[in-house]
């Protein structure tokens, strides 16, 4: 109760590090909370918590992070761990949870952001980006500052939140300690670098202390998993089912892992990070149009192995990236390929249908008398990457084990087939089948707090996985009605994905209802932004009860499609005009009631 009132009042503590305080007591006893608040009380009163206190801003090394898959969150967690191994008092957040209020007396501010989408912040980073964009930004002419920027060089706009963040904090006077950094993909060492570069760059403004100084945003949360990205779990394939029909033109398997004795927990809405190996028949065609010994040893690293388990376990075959497409175009001499090379959304296309073995294939070194060795072949690959999937179950339901919902990813070019690595990996699983795994939480995904808030769920195809959690989630703690799921795919027939748990869950009284939208089942086409638009006044009247509205699935087209459609419906049936419409759904994802989950 104290700590709830706590929240509410004006405080010179963040709302992150409020409920991170919450978190750290929650599990303390009635005897154990009036010892530490004696203590605290003490302290305070003998004059040793102020100077800390006032000691904060002047001598903490402040390091916030913007992370959408959490590689910006590991990144700045590494950085904390050896400021504080130096000897710095760090304070470790989320933007998300940053007070921005705070921004002003920050003397060191060191921030890792990812880049999400088309140049857009990630979900946790929105709210201080524009901040810091606004007239309301103050001038920061006594912050020191350096920013580590995240991305993917396949996209348009490489690391473009950081970039924002390095231009927007030199206009307002912070001096920056290093110039911005830009990572691709494979950013371990030229983050690893940026540790010990950005470290020394503060030493001249921090006074280190033999003492340890931990501040709350630093301290491990309570259930934090010893299992990570860069130490996962090996855990079991239980079931890897086909559950479209045999006449789909697509095939998507419900999965099922077992997490053994793991200690692995997750919630609903978190994602499921899986690390694979590459198809042999894939890497032996490799081998082979190149001209390379399967069984001749490499390093990597610290690492001997074979050229052939290099490429199986340790590189990136299945998705290309720019830099190697003009690699490539140079080494093979191919004039077309040097041509596409040079135009960016040439670029952009070519490496949504092609792999690597299609560079192999179609742009031959033979025809420009050039080999190329193991080691040059290795140097030019990507780093193999785990993909992330959303969790289609709820542990309150299966305990134990983790359910994912896999579509296939697969294609034909040129005679040869071509399959998505992780997709590949899962679908042809027999059980027993090792794979590590671990869970990325996402705090931007979540169910209502309170249980009875009504749900809107938009998730066509595979994106329906989510709410499959959502709705075991629900049925768990007993929550009936006030949840409504739009779903889509191209035939009632045979892509009605766990057709039979939604007809249950209907007939139950657990799901409200469903609208669904089956694109090839009619002469024209139908998606759910179609259903949606049907459905405004209800959907909109479901809104102004308090609904929490979610989406799962693509971001390139169809989240952007129903996000169209809502604001449609804002016009249409609630009487805004589209500038309004607008503003009144960025006012549902500050209230953190429009929450997409988008790939």
């Amino acid at each position: 109760m104290l700590l709830k009132e706590l929240s509410s009042l004006a405080s010179p503590l963040s709302q992150g590090q409020v409920e991170k305080l919450k978190q750290l007591t929650s599990e303390l006893s009635a005897v154990q909370l009036a010892w530490v608040s004696g203590y605290l009380a003490a302290t305070a009163n003998a004059g040793q918590l102020a100077p800390a206190a006032q000691a904060q801003t002047a001598q903490t090394v402040t390091i916030l992070y913007g992370s959408q898959t959490g590689n910006g969150r590991g990144v700045a967690k590494a950085l904390a761990d050896k400021a504080q191994a130096q000897g710095y008092a760090v304070n470790l957040a989320s933007m998300g949870e940053y007070n921005v209020r705070q921004l002003k007396q920050e003397a060191v501010l060191l921030l890792v952001v990812s880049t999400h989408g088309e140049g857009e912040a990630p979900d946790d980073a929105i709210e201080l980006h524009k901040f810091l964009a606004s007239k309301r930004a103050p001038k920061l002419d006594n912050l020191h500052y350096s920013v580590l920027a995240l991305g993917d060089s396949s996209y348009e706009f490489f690391c473009q939140t950081g970039k924002d963040f390095d231009a927007r904090l030199a206009a307002l006077g912070a001096k920056s300690l290093l110039p911005l950094i830009e990572c691709d993909v494979d950013y371990e060492a030229a983050a690893g670098q940026w540790h010990a570069d950005v470290l020394e760059a503060v030493k001249p403004l921090i006074e280190t202390s033999s003492a340890s100084v931990v501040s709350i945003g630093t301290a491990k949360a309570i259930g934090e998993s010893e299992f990570t990205k860069q130490n996962p779990y090996s855990a079991e394939v239980l079931v890897s089912q086909k559950i479209t029909g045999r006449g789909s033109d697509r095939d998507v398997r419900h999965v099922e892992i077992d997490l053994g004795d793991s200690g692995l927990t997750y919630q609903a809405g978190d994602a499921l990070g899986v690390w694979f190996s590459n198809n042999e028949v894939l890497v032996d065609e490799v081998l082979a149009g190149l001209s390379l010994a399967a069984d001749e040893l490499v390093t990597l690293g610290t690492e001997s192995l074979s050229l052939k388990q290099a490429l199986v376990d340790k590189k990136e075959l299945t998705q290309l990236y720019p830099g190697l497409v003009k690699a490539w175009a140079e080494l093979s001499g191919s004039a077309e390929l040097l041509a596409l090379s040079e135009d960016k959304e040439q670029v952009r296309h070519f490496i949504l249908k092609h792999q690597f073995a299609d560079l192999v294939t179609q742009y031959p070194l033979s025809n420009n008398s050039v080999t190329l060795n193991a080691a040059k072949l290795l140097e030019l690959l990507r780093p193999l990457t785990p993909r992330l999937y959303s969790i289609a179950s709820s542990q309150s339901e299966v305990e134990t084990e983790v359910h994912l919902t896999v579509a296939l990813v697969e294609d034909e070019r040129h005679g040869s087939a071509r399959f998505g690595g992780a997709s590949h990996f899962l679908a042809s699983a027999q059980e027993g089948t090792q794979v590590k795994v671990y869970v990325e939480s996402n705090k931007h995904f979540r169910l209502p707090e309170n249980p009875e808030t009504p749900v809107i769920m938009v998730g066509p195809g595979t994106g329906v996985a989510p709410f499959r959690a959502f709705m075991q989630e629900r049925v768990a703690q007993g929550i009936q009605g006030d949840s409504w799921l739009f779903f889509g795919n191209p035939h009632f027939e045979q892509d009605f994905l766990y057709q039979t748990e939604w007809q249950q869950y209907l007939k139950n009284g657990d799901l409200s209802r469903i609208d669904v939208a089956f694109s090839r089942d009619q002469a024209h086409k139908i998606y759910v932004q179609h259903r949606i638009k049907e459905q405004g006044q209800a959907l909109w009247q479901w809104l102004q009860n308090g609904a929490h509205l979610y989406i799962c699935g693509d971001a390139e087209r169809m989240a952007k499609d129903v996000h169209q459609a809502l604001i449609e419906v804002a016009v249409e049936v609630g009487g805004l005009n589209t500038e309004a419409a607008e503003a009144y759904f960025e006012t549902l994802r500050s209230d953190k009631r429009y929450q997409k989950d988008v790939y």
